[in-house]
């Protein structure tokens, strides 16, 4: 039986990640980057896809897991009718090429463990040679060599294109795996000792939640996110993936599945305001360092979203050899939507930056030079229709969200004048801009009938974007117009108290066959409007219906099928954490960190 989304568990180096099921298996890795060919694939098929499951001979799931502290070591507990076992997993922050390291210790009694092993290169498309060299197991293909070791040594055999180890524990007991990766045309990296980099991983991750400064009652919740926040990010450039994974479907069975294994602009000025309003202010400079040399260059090329490095091709290819995960196909790699039109960027781009000055971030010297660019593209292109957030598939609109997008790009700027006389620019300019978009978004995207903000214009479409109008300041809190939009959104767009995206029924603005669940993101952002709107009391009951939705170790994927109870799409979700970090922040962080700095 394929396991199902929430049953994974994440591991990674803070370069790449890998996904770990409650039966033990790793199902997805991709080395060496998070957007490399996976050397597991089973998530997007079958075991011959390539996995790597160690668990008790003959035992089917886990007895309970979770991570150790505020860590990314996963243990699992295997409890067995001959005695207690668990496997501690976790990928130590690498020196030179990444390693995933598995620790099985006895607890108690006596167990028989298994491990299989079947690396499948290119997403599961490659067997590759394996041999013995050195008292080790090697494979290669191409580019690619993987080595396999164990300490100590245990018995291991080639079965069916796969190697197989059969090994006992006992209580105290201790066998270790390691699996390292590097290029085939490069020299064995030096041996790790997996114990000694268990400790320093621990070390790491202590000294890093350590700094965390939300002391508030869902402190648990918010640094699980951040965490996890942090493990999607690409260390050697700052920027931050939407997710490890690509194909995860947002319907089982259905088409929309997407490559979600880049760095998408959306994501810039909520991702900055987590991570600073927790205190992580290294990460969010690393994050603003990356999105300035990502969007350098030509303003009318700004892209949605870029590599990990900031590359701009993402050429998006389908994998036929994968049947999708629940034959959920095609199976996606790249991502087409890189060459769509969104306007919003331009805002989320500008308002990014000038969050980044105003927490203090040092400085860089062509920031406001790039913004004032930007925004003179944007002042001539801001009426023109676009693929708006959702990165539509169908006819550019006038989405509404992309103009109060706009509409914040200038009121930025305004500010930011405002606020430092000394930088160079046209506040006026940007003032008659600003106010010619509001003009027009209150015109022609607003119903007055059924009092609500819609998707675009002329449309009765509503679109939980329009939720995000409630913290731009587009509108005073309580005007009937913002309380009429988030009534609208929650009654029409609502789902078992969580909201979608925006209707999927008939004939979609998207142009894609098939619905897909409720959006996590989308719920946070409304549970944000409702505490805006002064029904705070709402807002909290809605943030802990969505933080029982986290599977046993607090992860989230990027929607919610409320029907089957289950998690869908991408996983886990940067999306979504970030949601989960903001809105908890909003509800009761600052008054929880003005408190530890008056104590």
């Amino acid at each position: 039986m394929t396991p199902r989304i929430e049953d994974y568990a994440l591991i990674g180096d803070l370069q790449t990640a890998a996904l770990v099921g409650r039966n033990g298996s790793v199902d997805w890795l991709c080395l060496p980057r998070f957007d490399s060919g996976a050397c597991f694939a089973a998530l997007l098929g079958d075991d011959d896809n390539g996995h790597w499951r160690i668990a008790p001979t003959g035992a089917d799931t886990c007895t309970r897991r979770s991570y150790v502290g505020d860590s990314l070591v996963l243990e699992t507990f295997w409890e067995t009718r001959t005695g207690t076992v668990k496997v501690i997993d976790f990928m130590p922050q690498r020196d030179q090429e990444p390693d995933v390291m598995r620790i099985v210790e006895g607890i108690s009694g006596t167990v028989d463990m298994t491990s299989v092993i079947r690396l499948r290169f290119d997403f599961g498309s490659i067997v590759p040679w394996m041999r013995r060299s050195q008292g080790h197991r090697v494979a290669v293909a191409g580019p690619d060599s993987v080595w396999l070791r164990s300490e100590p040594p245990v018995k291991t055999w080639g079965q069916e294109f796969s190697t197989c180890s059969s090994f006992t524990v006992s209580a105290g007991e201790q066998v270790a795996f390691v699996l390292t990766w590097h290029p085939s045309h490069s020299p064995r990296p030096d041996l790790v000792d997996p114990h000694e980099a268990l400790k320093n991983t621990l070390s790491d991750w202590a000294e890093w939640s350590a700094r965390c400064k939300y002391r508030g009652p869902y402190r648990e919740a918010v640094l699980r996110s951040l965490i996890t926040l942090k493990a999607l990010t690409f260390a050697p450039t700052g920027g931050i993936v939407a997710a490890p994974t690509t194909s995860l479907p947002e319907e089982i069975g259905g088409v929309r599945n997407w490559d979600y294994r880049f760095c998408w602009l959306r994501d810039s000025t909520l991702a900055l305001n987590a991570l600073l309003s927790a205190g992580y202010v290294g990460e969010a400079a690393a994050w603003r360092d990356w999105l300035l040399r990502a969007v350098a260059g030509d303003p009318a090329d700004l892209q949605i979203m870029y590599g990990l490095s900031g590359e701009r091709r993402l050429p998006e290819a389908e994998l036929p050899w994968l049947a999708g995960y629940e034959n959920s196909s095609p199976v996606r790699i790249g991502n087409a939507a890189v060459r769509q039109r969104q306007l919003d960027v331009y805002g989320e781009v500008i308002d990014s930056l000038r969050l980044a000055r105003e927490a203090g971030l040092a400085d860089q010297p062509h920031a406001w030079s790039l913004q004032l660019s930007l925004l003179g593209f944007l002042e001539s292109t801001w009426r023109e229709p676009d693929e708006g957030l959702w990165e539509i598939r169908g006819q550019r609109r006038h989405f509404v969200h992309s103009k109060v997008m706009a509409w914040v790009a200038a009121d930025r700027a305004v500010r930011t004048l405002e606020a430092n006389p000394s930088l160079a620019g046209d506040a006026e300019r940007w003032r008659v801009m600003r106010d010619a978009v509001h003009r027009e978004v209150c015109e022609k995207g607003y119903d007055p009938v059924r009092n609500t903000f819609t998707q675009s214009y002329g449309s009765r479409d509503l679109d939980a974007a329009t939720l995000l109008i409630a913290r731009t300041g587009f509108l005073p809190p309580d005007d009937p117009r913002l309380v009429g939009t988030v009534d609208a959104v929650r009654d029409e767009l609502g789902s078992d108290g969580l909201v979608r995206r925006y209707s999927t029924e008939g004939v979609s603005i998207d142009g894609l066959p098939g619905g897909e669940g409720a959006f996590l993101a989308c719920s946070f952002w409304l549970a944000d409007a409702l505490r805006l709107t002064g029904r705070a009391e709402e807002a909290t009951e809605l943030f802990e219906r969505l933080l029982e939705l986290r599977n046993d170790v607090g992860l989230l994927a990027e929607e919610y099928d409320t029907v089957a109870r289950r998690q869908l799409g991408n996983f886990p979700q940067a999306f979504s954490h970030i949601g989960l970090v903001g809105t908890a922040v909003a509800l009761t962080g600052e008054d929880m960190l003005e408190a530890e700095t008056a104590g």
